[in-house]
């Protein structure tokens, strides 16, 4: 590791430009590596006037990216499949050992926090906080056989909240990555740091997730992943740059509200799981296909025609899941745009997660995709993005029609809320040292 002011010096000499235009300047323009290049600095410098180290202090720079979901909509939950990957948006920090046993935190624009590694349990009361995430962390690792030891931390982000890319994930992901450079000798692979970010939020933070977010945001790239055995999901990073796609990612914020949708997102695991239960089973992945066919009639009488159309989704965005991937791989992006569209209309009209029944004065999500067909004229692909019922749509638009579509979309829900990223081939990292 370099000292803080020799990573600010080389950053600012331009010495880790190719690794920052891997991450960030994924568009190829200089416009882009500038801003990079100039948020690194921003992030080491804060770093050295919030911590004030000591002369020599040895630093890196650290990267937890952003997820997105691109095929599987709540298909994991039922031990499916899924499709999604790593964003240019991330959690950037500069880091360093503080000799304390102590993990001190700074994100800009919240309130630092402080985890003792002398206590390690669960505390209820952090439940919904960074701290629980830290904590948990931190606890996974001791757990594994490795010695820690405290460092400091700037923390700058750009994952959007409540964007549907997974801050949390990304978060999980920033600080694996530092513990393990600092006290596992980088000995934690990739899908071992995400599974130490689920337990994080699992056991800590207090939120049930499944193993999607920290996998897209630890692996890199885009992943296909299976959860048939969730314990030990098969994790397949998809090789596709999709930079030579002729085609632009964007992720739009409809600025709904995620409030009040916790029934309306167990409504769907409750429905789908009754349907599995009817043949003794926890999850539909259990359940043949076949067998769920043969038994529509029956499972309309007793669970009604919501459940059985939701479960209909489970099977067909499971399969697309892996064609999507397949897709890719042999290069078929039209073939991918196709069963893109596919799992946003399976979405709409069988998992029915577009728009919420409590709240139907609110359709931001059928407006916006309404809109974003009308723009795009039968070319690229659009859908729900993440759990649904508020919040953003993603669609891949050819570049030609992205200033009409970024300029309808800002029209409908405001300036700044039509985002164009980027799927970027590495996932948590270290950045710089």
């Amino acid at each position: 590791m370099s000292s803080c002011n020799t990573l600010l010096d080389t950053l600012r000499g331009r010495g880790h430009d190719q690794a920052l235009a891997a991450l960030y300047a994924l568009d190829g323009t200089q416009a882009s590596l500038v801003r990079a290049r100039d948020r690194a600095c921003h992030v080491v410098q804060s770093f050295m006037d919030v911590f004030n180290p000591a002369e020599g202090a040895q630093a890196a720079l650290f990267s937890g990216p952003g997820r997105t979901e691109i095929g599987g909509n709540h298909t994991d939950h039922q031990h499916g499949r899924v499709l999604c990957g790593s964003v240019d948006m991330d959690m950037l920090a500069c880091a360093a050992p503080n000799g304390a046993n102590l993990i001190r935190v700074q994100s800009e624009g919240y309130p630092a926090l402080e985890v003792s590694l002398d206590d390690l349990a669960v505390k209820p009361e952090e439940a919904n906080t960074s701290a629980a995430l830290v904590r948990g962390v931190a606890a996974k690792v001791a757990e594994l056989g490795y010695k820690l030891s405290g460092f400091d931390a700037y923390v700058a982000s750009t994952v959007l909240s409540g964007s549907g890319l997974s801050s949390s994930a990304a978060y999980e992901v920033l600080i694996g990555n530092i513990l393990n450079h600092f006290c596992c000798g980088g000995e934690l692979d990739a899908v071992q740091i995400a599974k130490i970010g689920q337990y994080a939020e699992n056991v800590y933070f207090g939120k049930p997730c499944g193993l999607m977010d920290q996998m897209g945001s630890s692996v890199g790239g885009a992943v296909f992943i299976d959860f048939n055995d969730p314990a030990n999901p098969v994790v397949k990073r998809v090789d596709y740059d999709f930079s030579k796609s002729g085609h632009v990612l964007c992720i739009v914020d409809t600025a709904s509200s995620h409030g009040d949708l916790t029934g309306d997102y167990a409504d769907i695991t409750r429905e789908m799981g009754a349907v599995a239960a009817h043949f003794g089973k926890q999850v539909l992945r259990d359940v043949p296909l076949q067998d769920f066919r043969a038994a529509i009639p029956a499972l309309r009488e007793a669970y009604g025609d919501r459940a059985v159309l939701r479960s209909m989704h489970f099977y067909d965005d499971d399969r697309r899941a892996s064609q999507e991937a397949d897709a890719l791989k042999n290069g078929n992006f039209e073939a991918f745009l196709n069963m893109v569209n596919s799992s946003g209309r399976s979405s709409s009209l069988q998992l029915q997660n577009t728009w919420s029944i409590q709240t139907p004065r609110q359709q931001a999500i059928p407006l916006a995709l309404t809109v974003g067909e009308n723009i795009l004229d039968g070319m690229g692909a659009i859908r729900v993005h993440g759990g649904g019922f508020a919040g953003t749509i993603q669609a891949f638009v050819p570049e030609e029609y992205l200033v009409p579509f970024k300029t309808g979309m800002e029209e409908l829900f405001g300036a700044g809320k039509c985002h164009v990223l980027h799927i970027r081939p590495q996932g948590g990292c270290v950045v710089a040292e």
